[in-house]
């Protein structure tokens, strides 16, 4: 019974298959009698019948091109100087450690070993997280 089943799917399948392959591109994709060129002009504004385009890209142009008013050259030192590296920004921390506490274990006294040999009681210090912590720049790094 299931391999009746699996053997109309596979011809239903091979159908659909040959049907997609029979499709022509014209069909499926219409594209009329533009090519590519004339879409790129028509879309930039590069041909003559579209002068508005073309005019907005010019004026957007322009107003790249301005030349530096007085108040920009007094600001540029202060803008370019967060972006140079000093001695004074290379000392500084962005990535403060996070606080990893010592906790203190008191390991109390006991036989150890195959020969059971007395241990006396003894204090170990290791930290709570197995590596170091860093905050992200901005985060807060006090104590809560």
């Amino acid at each position: 019974m299931s391999r009746t089943w699996i053997e109309r799917l596979a011809v239903v399948l091979a159908i659909i298959a040959l049907t997609g392959c029979a499709t022509s591109k014209e069909e499926l994709l219409t594209h009329g009698d533009r090519t590519m060129l004339d879409i790129w002009h028509q879309e930039t504004g590069s041909s003559a019948g579209s002068g508005r385009a073309s005019r907005e890209l010019l004026d957007a142009r322009q107003t790249l091109r301005r030349p530096l008013t007085e108040a920009d050259v007094q600001a540029s030192p202060g803008v370019q100087a967060r972006y140079t590296r000093t001695a004074q920004n290379e000392i500084y921390r962005q990535f403060h450690r996070l606080p990893n506490p010592d906790l203190v274990m008191y390991v109390f006294p006991h036989l150890a070993g195959t020969d059971p040999v007395p241990v006396p009681g003894y204090s170990t210090v290791f930290p709570m997280y197995q590596r170091v912590q860093y905050a992200l720049p901005g985060e807060r790094v006090e104590d809560y």
